[in-house]
C-alpha cells in the first residue's frame, strides 16, 4: 500500500449540523469540540444547531469548520488510520497545522477565529465576491481575469476549475467574459474576495496576532497552500509564521499540492472535516489515486483502507 494523506476542509463547505454524529459517536471527536467550546463558548451549538445564514459568516465559519475538521481527523486517527502528510484548503490548513502539533489545539483554534476575525472585518472594509471558472484551463482563466482590474485567479483546484476574487461591480462581466470563451462562472455564496489583495488589512492583522505565537516542529509534514510544499522543506518554506500570514493574501495551489503529494507515494486521500469538495478535485486531478471523504458516521464506518 502507498501513502496515506489527510485533507482538511475549507470554508465554503459548512452547512448546519455539521460534526454532530461525530461528536455523538467518537470521544475523540468529542474532545475536539470540546476543547473548541472551552475557548469559544458555543462552538459546538453553533455547528449543530446554527442556521446557514449564521453558519455563512467568516467570523462563524472559519471557527466551526476547523472544529469540525479537526474532530473528524481525531476520529480517524481513533479508528486506527494515521497519515503520512497533511494538508488543508483555506482555513483547513489552519487544522492541519494543528493535527501536526505545529500548534496545540487550543493556539491552532484561537488562531483560526482571529484569522476569521481579521477577514470579517477586511471583507467589510474592501467588499468583493469570488467566481468559480469551469471548463477552462488555468492559463485561459489568467488571461480573462487580466482584463478586469481588482481580479486575481486565487484558487487553483484542478486542471478545468479555478476560482477568482473580484470586485462585486465586476462579477457579472467576468462571468460573461468566460461564458464567450466556452466556459462557464458561477457567483460563490462566500462574503469576501479571499487569497487576494483584497485580503491585505487581514494579512497584517495576522502577521501581528503570530508575533505572540510560538510554533514547534510539525510531527508529520505540512503542505503549505502558498508553496505546494511542506513547511521547511525549502528556503522559501522554514519562516512558518511567513507563510500562515502569506496565506490569507496568495492563491491556493490545490492542484499542485495534490500532484505533489502523489509524487511522494501518496495513493489515499481522507479528506476530514466538511463535504467532500476536496475528494471530487482529487478524482478530477488524478482518477487513479483512491479519495475518501469522512463527515459524520455513516462516512467513518464506510471507511476501510
Amino acid at each position: 500500500m502507498g501513502k496515506i494523506a489527510f485533507v482538511f476542509s475549507g470554508q465554503g463547505a459548512q452547512y448546519p449540523g455539521m460534526g454532530k454524529e461525530l461528536y455523538e459517536c467518537s470521544p475523540a471527536a468529542k474532545a475536539v469540540f470540546d476543547m473548541a467550546d472551552s475557548v469559544r463558548e458555543g462552538t459546538s451549538a453553533q455547528c449543530f444547531e446554527a442556521e446557514k445564514e449564521v453558519l455563512n459568516r467568516t467570523v462563524n465559519t472559519q471557527p466551526c469548520v476547523f472544529t469540525a475538521d479537526l474532530a473528524a481527523a481525531a476520529a480517524v486517527v481513533e479508528k486506527g488510520i494515521k497519515p503520512d502528510y497533511v494538508a488543508g484548503f483555506s482555513l483547513g490548513e489552519i487544522a492541519a497545522l494543528g493535527f501536526s502539533g505545529m500548534l496545540s489545539y487550543e493556539d491552532a483554534f484561537k488562531l483560526v477565529c482571529r484569522r476569521g476575525e481579521l477577514m470579517d472585518i477586511s471583507s467589510n472594509e474592501r467588499k468583493g465576491t469570488m467566481v468559480a471558472v469551469v471548463k477552462l484551463t488555468p492559463e485561459k482563466v489568467e488571461e480573462i481575469a487580466s482584463r478586469f482590474e481588482d481580479t486575481y485567479p486565487v484558487n487553483y483546484n484542478s486542471p478545468a476549475q479555478t476560482v477568482v476574487a473580484t470586485s462585486e461591480e465586476n462579477a457579472d462581466a467576468l462571468c460573461e467574459a468566460v461564458k464567450a470563451e466556452k466556459g462557464r462562472g458561477v457567483k460563490l455564496a462566500v462574503s469576501g474576495a479571499f487569497h487576494s489583495p483584497f485580503m491585505n488589512s487581514a494579512a497584517v492583522g495576522l502577521g501581528e496576532y503570530l508575533e505572540n505565537v510560538e510554533l514547534s516542529e510539525p510531527n508529520v509534514p505540512v503542505y503549505s497552500n502558498v508553496t505546494a510544499k511542506p513547511y521547511g522543506s525549502d528556503e522559501n518554506s522554514k519562516d512558518y509564521k511567513a507563510l500562515i500570514k502569506a496565506q490569507v493574501i496568495n492563491p491556493v495551489q490545490w492542484q499542485k499540492t495534490v500532484e505533489n503529494l502523489i509524487a511522494e507515494g501518496v495513493d489515499t486521500f481522507i479528506e476530514v472535516g466538511v463535504g467532500k469538495t476536496l475528494t471530487g478535485l482529487i478524482k478530477k486531478i488524478n482518477g487513479d489515486v483512491k479519495a475518501f471523504n469522512v463527515e459524520d458516521k455513516e462516512t467513518l464506518e464506510a471507511l476501510d483502507i
